[in-house]
């Protein structure tokens, strides 16, 4: 049987992978695994929060439901981003939390996703834990240990003031074009970007339970570079369906990504002495333009595997303050213990505000090289570092490119398919060497049966 968690908690269809059923089962797992290790003899108490999809409703009133009938105090957060979950769990001092969410996925899927104390992502051995406990009989308590759920009131007004909170200075002058994705942040962010001083220009902050992340979003950006220009705005900010994710764009319509927020933010963390270790964490798919940009400002760069969660592993065992991925999943570990769409966006339009400069000219603190990603489908993926002839074809490329330039050969976790990167000091030189290299393993990985061979 497959592993039911995923890189990102439970995710799938909606009455597909993810029923009112499984729901169930996992809320009442995770309920003995994360809620009753308590020494203190109180119930245990969690926070849900959701977003703002259709399916939300039934998997939510499911996970209360199988969290209450294991004796957990509920708190229902209600429709919130997945950070403002984390940050909840924390103020609360909850002893774990659940987020009903797909991220940027369409309306048609959903996830569930525990937060630990202190609103941590959980690891491996957590999850497993928790799958293994759902083949177990449940809790049942009676009478007065019977869970309550209660409605968490003012969780959106706690997460503003957190928000609020972290800015080193007001955004008073600046005019900012949001896109919520039709998602969790469609209150919450134009609302404390808005207290926060700056004039707002709203767009697709207007869920219907089936419109998020349609068309609108980090994943679709038309929309915000139109809006943008057409306001006359100093920027746009992107959150995705559950806000744990930021891209920008600067006053022209042109899109700056995470890896060059992170390069602006680490540069700003280090000249006011905020950067620990004068280090950034980012993943191995980071743009080589940002570890350039790195060494020229004197930081150095860790670097992790693809995932937000191997970010995060990483600054918390050396106690970094900022990491993230291109793909605008930024942390501060000061503010966060997960990526915050919403407060990277603030911080953000922080500096803007602070240095008078345009995003624009920010982003000129890092030139982002020519990228070319393929996917290459149908190969062994185990070939990827024991065939000589893909080695040698590696080797080879990286020795044309120098220190220009970069190559990453990376098997997809879930299928057969290895991602060939190539980054170059131009387009044609990177989209040359990609296909190359693409062409030579898929003609040496093949799974194909070669013609003759018995089948």
């Amino acid at each position: 049987m497959s592993r039911l968690f995923g890189t990102d908690g439970v995710r799938g269809l909606a009455n597909g992978l993810i029923t009112a059923e499984v729901a169930l089962s996992l809320a009442q797992a995770a309920a003995v695994v994360l809620g009753h290790r308590r020494s203190d003899g109180r119930r245990p108490t969690a926070v849900v929060a959701r977003d703002p999809r259709i399916s939300g409703d039934f998997i939510s009133a499911a996970v209360e439901a199988g969290l209450a009938s294991s004796g957990v105090d509920v708190f229902d957060a209600g429709v919130l981003p997945t950070p403002a979950a984390a940050f909840l769990v924390a103020d609360l001092g909850a002893d774990f939390g659940v987020m009903i969410s797909a991220s940027h996925n369409a309306a048609p899927d959903n996830g569930i996703k525990f937060l630990a104390r202190g609103g941590q992502k959980l690891d491996d051995a957590l999850e497993d834990e928790i799958e293994l406990e759902m083949s177990q009989p449940s809790l049942r308590p009676t009478g007065a240990e019977v869970g309550r759920i209660n409605r968490f009131a003012d969780a959106e007004d706690r997460y503003v003031l957190h928000l609020l909170q972290t800015l080193p200075n007001r955004l008073d002058g600046l005019k900012v074009v949001l896109d919520c994705a039709h998602g969790a942040a469609s209150g919450c962010s134009p609302q404390v970007f808005a207290d926060a001083g700056a004039k707002v220009v709203v767009i697709g902050a207007d869920p219907d339970g089936i419109n998020i992340n349609d068309g609108y979003g980090s994943t679709h950006l038309g929309p915000l570079q139109a809006a943008v220009v057409e306001h006359g705005a100093d920027l746009g900010i992107a959150h995705d369906g559950d806000a744990d994710r930021c891209l920008a764009v600067d006053h022209e319509g042109n899109v700056v990504d995470g890896d060059q927020i992170m390069a602006i933010m680490a540069t700003a963390f280090k000249a006011a002495g905020k950067l620990k270790d004068d280090a950034l964490v980012a993943t191995v798919m980071s743009n080589l333009g940002l570890k350039l940009a790195l060494r020229e400002a004197g930081i150095s760069l860790r670097e992790t595997a693809v995932g937000d969660r191997y970010v995060l592993e990483a600054m918390r065992e050396g106690g970094y303050s900022l990491g993230g991925e291109q793909s605008g999943h930024v942390i501060f570990s000061e503010y966060a213990t997960t990526g915050d769409g919403v407060l990277t966006g603030l911080q953000l339009a922080a500096q803007v505000a602070r240095t008078g400069r345009p995003l624009k000219q920010l982003a000129t603190v890092m030139n982002k090289l020519p990228q070319v990603l393929i996917n290459v489908r149908g190969v062994d993926k185990a070939g990827v570092s024991t065939n000589e002839a893909v080695s040698r074809a590696v080797e080879a490329a990286q020795a044309q490119l120098g220190e220009t330039g970069r190559v990453l050969l990376r098997p997809s976790g879930t299928e057969p398919v290895v991602r060939v990167m190539v980054e170059a000091a131009d387009m044609d030189t990177a989209s040359a060497v990609a296909g190359r290299l693409a062409e030579t393993v898929e003609t040496h990985l093949s799974l194909k049966p070669t013609e003759g061979a018995a089948v």
